[in-house]
């Protein structure tokens, strides 16, 4: 078997199907030697590791598993930080036990470079003001870090200080300066009532929820307004849970894709070990490969399609599952 070292060093250099197939396989044996809760998942299917040729035969934990257990390889190792999910009141959440911190930072760090470019050339605004309230959230964490980053002195997170973010903008607009403007749904459209016209430099995404606040809306309905408000081609979306260490990103359409070490697949929603081909509805199975000491192969509750080899759309979450933090518009 692979040491970690070695199994790190493959995740983040993987450019081909081969590749990527061969990894996973290395990641599947080494959370089955050394994730408890995974390896009495799997001997429960009777599924034996040897038989496993292709990561399409690796089996997927469900996600709720998150929530009553500690999900994590080498147990015995203190976790350096634990993610928590958002969610409502009395509603039990998941939570991510993390033993390398500096997995994460490499995964997001490196899936923005590649969908972005140098993450120094953006001033980032985010506008978060459900997730800084409370604490343990993972998205926080890692814009957290690109704020610092990105080096820029008008980086920063909002809260509800809708009047400084005006401010900014307008200052930023004048610099001609790229800037990524982060925001919960809700939140983006507070801040496009103010009537605040962006232009080209400006990313608006969103990484959806309206935590109560507003009626839900369509994933296009939600777009055309927000293009319209601020005066933008496209909103871009971040794909992204508690549960993972990577991101999906999408940036028009609502077509995510995804950093060579993740994938998506859509399961048959009567039958979760069979998996359907292009343009069906189903539900998400994702890998994140760079989730190394925790799960690598979660079966989520979200629905989705995949329209080609790796880009896939979400259109809505399982009937009587919980809703949470980047899931919540239902198609």
């Amino acid at each position: 078997m692979l040491s970690e070292k070695e199994i790190v060093a493959k995740i983040f250099s993987i450019k081909t199907e081969e590749e990527f197939n061969h990894t996973a396989i290395s990641v599947f044996n080494y959370q089955y030697e050394y994730n408890d809760i995974y390896k009495q998942y799997v001997d429960l299917l009777g599924i034996k590791p040897n038989d496993i040729r292709h990561y399409l035969q690796i089996p997927f934990l469900p996600i709720e598993f998150f929530k009553s257990q500690q999900v994590i390889c080498q147990s015995t190792k203190k976790a350096d930080i634990v993610f928590s999910s958002s969610g409502t009141t009395g509603q039990i959440t998941s939570k991510h036990f993390v033993n390398d911190i500096e997995l994460y930072k490499t995964s997001y760090s490196k899936g923005f470079e590649q969908f972005y470019g140098n993450i120094d050339d953006y001033c980032i605004l985010a506008l978060l003001p459900n997730y800084l309230e409370r604490e343990g959230s993972s998205l926080v964490y890692m814009f957290d870090d690109l704020i610092k980053q990105s080096k820029h002195v008008l980086s920063n997170f909002y809260l509800h200080n809708v009047d400084d973010l005006i401010k900014t903008i307008k200052e930023l607009k004048q610099q001609n300066q790229k800037t990524i403007l982060l925001g919960v749904t809700y939140a983006l459209l507070d801040l496009a009532e103010k009537n605040i016209e962006l232009n080209e430099n400006f990313i608006v995404m969103e990484t959806g929820g309206m935590k109560g606040k507003r009626k839900e809306l369509l994933k296009e309905e939600l777009h055309q307004l927000l293009k319209q408000s601020f005066k933008v081609n496209s909103i871009h979306s971040e794909y992204g849970m508690t549960e993972l260490l990577s991101q999906a990103y999408s940036k028009e359409n609502g077509l995510f894709n995804c950093p060579p070490w993740m994938r998506v697949l859509i399961r048959d929603i009567n039958d979760p070990f069979n998996y359907l081909s292009e343009k069906k509805n189903g539900g998400i199975n994702v890998i994140d490969l760079a989730n190394l000491n925790s799960c690598s192969f979660i079966e989520t509750k979200d629905l989705g399609k995949k329209h080609n080899s790796n880009t896939f759309e979400i259109i809505g979450r399982f009937d009587n599952s919980d809703l949470r933090g980047c899931n919540l518009i239902i198609q």
